[in-house]
């Protein structure tokens, strides 16, 4: 091995390399030695990101996904609480306005050159700084999103139990709604193991499908239902009371403004799409949510419209639990329904597993491997599936989850951000534009809450826990239709 001799270095390079550490890193400031840090990791790991050749197709199948969901089957309800004037206007109306704010969110994806906000907190961070970016956006974001996942959980388990009680025709023992919940879970606990979006493609495209078909069944009995049914429709008011009426109203509200969450999971869909300076992201993205909003609202408005037109202020808080004839048909629609919220979990709860095991990987130094992934995601779907089997209140859930954080993040956060980033011109059409999106969507976070936070506690009074919810028992059903 070759010496080198003193003599080769200056008394200043001798300096130099007494006070250079060979680990760790220097104070700029003191020269103070500190620990080092820990390595940065690959991104290759992260569930939202880590694969980016997604075409404007799957942006479509994936909103679908995440829109048409169990939100639409509670439509004709929402139609009896609000009535035929108001609710045609508030399902209108919120259309619109979510049209709008979807498209700020795709415009803002690549608002600052050279650089992609991938996860709804990143753009909120870039409008309203770092630290307080983070505890307006994040909180809210997973209250919907984790809000979601209970609520399908419910959504699933109710299905199965409906769908498993027409095909035995009592003939079968009856079989608790927690037990359906916990056969819900039991598939998500092995989906949730899948690394990324991408890899749930598949199962969103399905999911997507299973929504449109379930859909358009429970239009279509309806129709039917009203064509054979002879007896007169009542479309008053479900409430006699003024009170009654007031909150019924607000839970109306809260119900329309869940059908409408796809904003909390926008950007990190248009995340999965390539972009180059010369092809940006949002033309393909805004492609898909173009196409998206089309079956949405052929979706949306049949299934409200002539929900409740065939029913009046007789129809459940589940469209589908109303139905009843042909039998076969309405049990392929709730096994649908089923497919179709296993693939709407996963779509809401990929942000979810992103932020836990970004936050383990980067704040606690656990290693992005399967170890990690089987058990925070495990836990997390747990954490659900108990929620669900605990608080299986459906309609209640929507219009208690839809005011307090699906309003913010769909009606009128986008907005607040839009003026901030982009500085529109005062009193423009966009300026205007967004004020009116902010003056209709604070109101209903603050009042649609209260309708579904009183539903609750009245269903609350009579319920069980991990009992049957009765808004899914048959008999019970019966009992009310004959009785009103």
């Amino acid at each position: 091995m070759e010496i080198q001799h003193l003599d080769d270095y200056s008394p200043a390079k001798l300096a130099s390399l007494a006070l250079a550490p060979s680990k760790g890193r220097t104070d700029s400031q003191e020269g103070r030695w500190s620990p080092p840090e820990k390595p940065p990791v690959a991104e290759d790991w992260r569930a939202i990101n880590s694969r980016r050749n997604a075409k404007w197709w799957y942006a479509a199948f994936h909103n679908v996904t995440a829109m048409v969901g169990a939100g639409v089957l509670s439509l004709p309800f929402a139609m009896s609480e609000l009535g035929w004037g108001v609710g045609v206007t508030v399902l209108v109306l919120s259309w619109i306005i979510t049209v709008y704010t979807l498209w700020q969110m795709v415009e803002m994806h690549e608002i600052v050159p050279g650089k992609r906000f991938d996860r709804y907190h990143e753009l909120g961070q870039h409008a309203f700084g770092e630290k307080l970016g983070l505890w307006i956006i994040v909180p809210q974001q997973l209250v919907v999103e984790v809000g979601l996942n209970i609520v399908y959980m419910v959504t699933g388990g109710q299905s199965l139990q409906k769908f498993h009680d027409m095909v035995c025709d009592d003939r079968c023992r009856r079989i608790k709604l927690p037990y359906f919940i916990m056969i819900f879970a039991s598939v998500q606990f092995v989906l949730s193991q899948l690394p990324n979006f991408h890899s749930i493609s598949s199962i969103s495209l399905v999911a997507a499908v299973m929504s449109v078909s379930y859909s358009a069944i429970a239009w279509i009995a309806s129709a039917d239902h009203h064509k054979h049914n002879s007896a007169e429709v009542d479309y008053s008011l479900r409430a006699t009371t003024t009170p009654g009426k007031v909150f019924d109203f607000l839970g109306g509200l809260g119900d329309v403004a869940f059908t409408y969450a796809g904003h909390n999971v926008v950007l990190e869909i248009q995340a999965t799409i390539p972009s180059t300076p010369d092809k940006p992201s949002k033309k393909p993205m805004w492609k898909g949510v173009v196409v998206a909003y089309i079956i949405i609202a052929a979706c949306y408005f049949p299934v409200a419209l002539v929900g409740y037109w065939a029913f009046g202020n007789q129809v459940d808080e589940n469209i589908l639990i109303t139905l009843n004839k042909p039998k076969w048909l309405i049990a392929l629609a709730n096994m649908m329904v089923v497919v179709h919220v296993v693939g709407s979990y996963q779509v809401y709860a990929m942000p979810v597993f992103d932020m836990i095991e970004t936050v383990l990987v980067k704040k606690f130094w656990f290693t992005p491997d399967l170890r990690l992934r089987l058990i925070s995601r495990t836990i997390y779907v747990a954490f659900t599936m108990f929620i669900a089997m605990t608080f299986p209140f459906f309609s209640e859930l929507l219009s208690f989850f839809g005011g307090f954080a699906y309003a913010p993040t769909t009606y009128f956060l986008p907005c607040i951000m839009w003026l901030i980033i982009c500085k529109p011109k005062r009193f423009s059409l966009s300026w205007f534009a967004n004020w009116t999106c902010i003056f209709i969507g604070v109101p209903l976070m603050i009042l649609a809450p209260i309708g579904g936070l009183r539903q609750i506690i009245l269903k609350i009074k009579t319920y069980k826990f991990y009992q049957d919810y009765p808004g899914l028992n048959h008999t019970y059903v019966e009992h009310v239709l004959v009785h009103h």
